[in-house]
């Protein structure tokens, strides 16, 4: 005898959200003892100021992790500006021990990239 096909989809369906479920519950367990590079303090903070009130810690970790992939990713592209920017110029140092600085003029179009737009002062114009 066959089964019931739509008991099959319905078991398929619980299955599937177990599964979809589990890999959620791994990373919130692993977020209990991950220590963020931003502290949870700030976030705390930053959060409270918005009017956000987080009981569970692990929520503020998650942010905590946003904010950090987040100025990595800015920190990143503008290195990536800073690196086109040097290869069109003409360099006297090369080889691998060239050092980078963080830029307003590498900073601008990296966080541009995210809708954010950053002016230098009139005065330091």
């Amino acid at each position: 005898m066959a089964e019931n096909p739509e008991r099959q989809t319905s078991q398929n369906l619980n299955e599937d959200t177990k599964s979809a479920g589990q890999p959620l519950s791994e990373f919130l367990l692993q977020l209990e003892d991950y220590t963020p590079t931003v502290p949870d303090a700030v976030s705390e903070h930053y959060l409270h100021t918005a009017g956000f009130n987080a009981t569970d810690p692990r929520i503020v970790r998650l942010v905590s992790l946003a904010a950090q992939k987040f100025i990595s990713e800015i920190a990143n592209d503008a290195l990536q500006h800073c690196k086109t920017r040097g290869a069109n110029q003409n360099t006297k140092t090369k080889g691998k021990d060239r050092r980078y600085t963080l830029t307003m003029e590498d900073l601008t179009p990296a966080v541009a990239e995210y809708g954010i737009i950053v002016k230098k002062p009139h005065y330091f114009v």
